[in-house]
């Protein structure tokens, strides 16, 4: 039997008190604050700034679109999802965004947050939103952390990959343009589907995120989310197209962590690269792009700086959001269909 370290088993105690801050200094060796924070079940990749009640916030879509509500059901379990059909769909084969939200959210949240449904009217691509339980994680995150959901064929990546099946049964899809994005919780998990399920993801969004493999239980999560993971520990990746958007003041997931996205994207591939400095809505901005020997981008990584733990060029009336810094969900669109 595998023994835990007194350090981790005390850790995990912590957090299960919602006592997030003593157990991540435990873990990092420092002393354990006197003070605790308030209770919470499970740690939170995404602290809410503000409420938005689950299913609370709504998004209306445009004349001869569809955005529908459906149950997925298989071996592996179930999981509500929404599906976003823009009016311009003919029944011919059309790209498939999933979209994976964070902690605390809900798909019709993430959906208004993001705008990503009016990218998907705009350039005539389906979209898909599948929601986290309160019963699989009482703070509603993807449970990227725990080793069981890190195995193909398996857990929340199998019933993810489930969804695209099932959406792919009822509308004509373009199977090589099939791609997965996500913030916090969601944007790990959609590292994990991309190093999974290569044949079915064609490319990777990252928000905010953490590398597949970055942790395999709760000890681990927390000390990957305050300053990395161990190199080691990550996922043998490369192959897969990635952007990554990271806030360099992020102080829910270490902005290392997007480093570390950008490094397992690309593996052993030989890119060039090319940095370039921007603005956009009042925040300045650093794109690093590396391209292959003919030229296409492979990879983007956006550090936004000043930066938080939000999805940026979002609306306000979803949580999690900065209006401020380029529009996490149009560059992610133009990266992912304009290749």
């Amino acid at each position: 039997m595998k023994l835990i370290p007194p350090h981790v088993a005390e850790a995990t105690r912590l957090v299960r008190l919602g006592r997030i801050a003593e157990a991540t200094a435990l873990l990092r060796g420092a002393a354990v604050p006197a003070k605790p924070e308030p209770v919470v079940l499970r740690p939170q990749p995404i602290p809410p700034k503000r409420k938005v009640p689950l299913g609370g916030v709504r998004e209306k879509p445009p004349q001869g679109a569809r955005f529908e509500a459906h149950v997925f059901r298989s071996e592996l379990g179930e999981r509500p999802y929404k599906l976003f059909i823009p009016s311009s769909y003919d029944g011919g084969p059309a790209p498939l965004i999933v979209m994976l939200h964070g902690c605390t959210q809900s798909p019709d949240d993430f959906a208004v947050g993001t705008q990503m449904n009016a990218q998907a009217e705009a350039r005539g691509f389906l979209v898909a939103y599948p929601g986290q339980t309160s019963t699989a994680n009482p703070q509603r995150c993807w449970n990227w952390f725990v080793a069981d959901e890190q195995r193909r064929g398996e857990g929340e990546p199998g019933i993810i990959a489930g969804i695209v099946q099932a959406v792919a049964a009822q509308h004509a899809l373009d199977t090589t343009r099939v791609f997965a994005a996500g913030l916090s919780a969601g944007g790990a998990a959609a590292a994990t589907l991309g190093a999974l399920y290569p044949d079915v993801f064609a490319g990777v969004g990252v928000h905010s995120g953490l590398a597949s493999g970055a942790a395999r239980d709760l000890g681990s999560a927390l000390a990957a989310m305050q300053g990395g993971a161990p190199a080691s520990a990550l996922t043998v990746g490369g192959g897969r197209p990635t952007i990554v958007f990271h806030g360099d003041r992020d102080m829910t997931v270490n902005p290392v962590n997007g480093d570390q996205v950008f490094a397992q994207a690309q593996g052993s591939t030989k890119l060039s690269e090319r940095v370039e400095q921007g603005s956009a809505n009042g925040r300045s901005f650093t794109l690093r792009r590396r391209t292959d020997a003919q030229g296409r981008i492979a990879l983007e990584q956006w550090i936004v700086h000043g930066g938080a733990h939000t999805w940026f060029g979002g609306n306000a009336a979803g949580s999690h959001t900065d209006a401020s810094g380029p529009n996490a969900s149009a560059e992610m669109v133009r990266f992912f269909l304009d290749r």
